[in-house]
């Protein structure tokens, strides 16, 4: 059977549709402000940028297999605004010597770049305009370059080490709006001083952010958490607001209470004023809520918490579609530039999927990109379509078993 592809081919491989949606003039604006091509001749950032991305989408194990699949494209590099493709060390002293923060800068520029382009399903039931979530996820990896990371040796002498990778997004349009790499040993909660919420927003997070003096200033400036409280936590009941018995089969919130927490300010005893949600689930777990506002019903509390599960959606998608276990470098500055490159590979993708309305989950868009890489395929039609279709042969006509045998021969 032959396949019908006519009618989709393009001028342009899929990868360099790609890129042509990455706005290169606010790239060359950072580069020029970060000095990120002072002292190259050659392999300049954004060179370094399409090299990075295309391992990335062609799911490439190593810097080596990078450089050897860009060769093999020949001539199709002209149309990325290559000459030819980097050498293995050309490359590799790159993500050794060029700063992350390029690409992280680059990152943020894109946020505010497709916001517009990203759909946004208001959550139901859901009063806030303005709904976070944050979390982060460890990348492990057997190397020192995070200094103080991880366990002591073992037999192999090797020592396992990581990085986190902490994020904020946005639970309505479900797409990321902050991120930030750090040492894998570094407490979540000092993630919490490099946000910068909205008055009037909410924001929804694991009890691994519990931070008492931060909860209170957010209080004071006007922005509303909902959290898990920790097992170890002393509270002091003040008053019980709401409690009803359930039935052994039934779940949902039982119990309400105003509670205070102490903690410590410039070595001064302060008290945070909050309300204790009570809830149980379906499959008979129960969970305890804390919260700054009085006014939304403790259900809402309670459906806002479950809401906090669309982070870890991302973060699934990070590790299964993209490779985060394979390093293309052993420096940390390069294990931070591949980070960034994929967490704009991975907003690539969400915005494909949203602005073509795609059914199709993202790890089948993400593959589909993958497999067609630099093929002539348009890919609007790869994201939305992406399955073949056949022209229909007539049905021939039935032959003797003597006639079949002969035909073998």
């Amino acid at each position: 059977m032959s396949k019908d592809t006519s009618k989709n081919l393009v001028g342009q491989p899929i990868f360099k549709q790609l890129i042509k949606m990455l706005p290169r003039e606010q790239f060359d604006l950072l580069v020029q402000q970060q000095g990120s091509d002072r002292y190259y001749k050659t392999f300049f950032s954004w060179e370094q940028l399409i090299t990075m991305l295309f391992g990335i989408f062609s799911r490439c194990d190593s810097m080596g297999e990078v450089c050897d699949g860009m060769r093999a494209l020949g001539g199709k590099l002209n149309h990325l605004g290559m000459d030819c493709s980097p050498s293995k060390s050309t490359a590799g002293d790159a993500l050794r010597n060029r700063d992350n923060e390029l690409f992280k800068l680059y990152y943020f520029v894109l946020i505010a770049y497709f916001k517009p382009l990203l759909a946004v399903s208001r959550k139901e039931k859901v009063s806030f305009e303005e709904f976070y979530a944050f979390d982060s996820t460890t990348i492990s990896l057997f190397s020192d370059v995070m200094k103080g990371v991880g366990r002591n040796p073992k037999d192999d002498g090797k020592k396992k080490g990581g990085l986190k990778v902490h994020m904020l997004t946005d639970v309505h349009a479900d797409t990321a709006v902050f991120a930030k790499i750090s040492q894998a040993k570094m407490h979540d909660k000092k993630f919490l001083q490099h946000l910068n919420p909205a008055k009037g927003s909410m924001l929804v997070f694991d009890k691994a952010y519990n931070y008492y003096q931060q909860f209170a200033d957010w209080t004071q400036e006007g922005v509303f958490f909902v959290c898990r409280l920790k097992d170890n936590a002393k509270v002091l009941l003040q008053e019980i607001l709401f409690e009803k018995a359930l039935e052994k089969d039934a779940y949902g919130v039982y119990k309400v209470e105003h509670i205070h927490l102490q903690y410590k300010k410039e070595k001064q005893e302060k008290t945070l004023c909050l309300r204790l949600v009570y809830y149980k689930d379906e499959k008979g777990r129960k969970y305890k809520f804390i919260t700054n506002n009085w006014v939304i019903t403790a259900e809402e509390v309670a459906l806002i918490y479950k809401y906090r599960w669309t982070i870890e959606l991302t973060f699934k998608k990070l590790k299964q579609n993209f490779q985060l276990h394979f390093f293309y470098s052993e420096t940390e500055n390069g294990i931070k530039t591949q980070v960034w490159c994929t967490l704009i590979a991975h907003l690539l993708l969400n915005v494909i999927q949203a602005i073509n309305k795609s059914r199709k989950a993202f790890s089948t868009i993400a593959a589909l990109v993958r497999i067609h890489l630099i093929s002539h395929l348009d890919l609007t039609w790869v994201v939305t379509e992406g399955r073949r279709t056949y022209h229909k042969r007539p049905k021939s006509k039935n032959k003797s078993p003597s006639t079949v045998q002969l035909a073998l021969f």
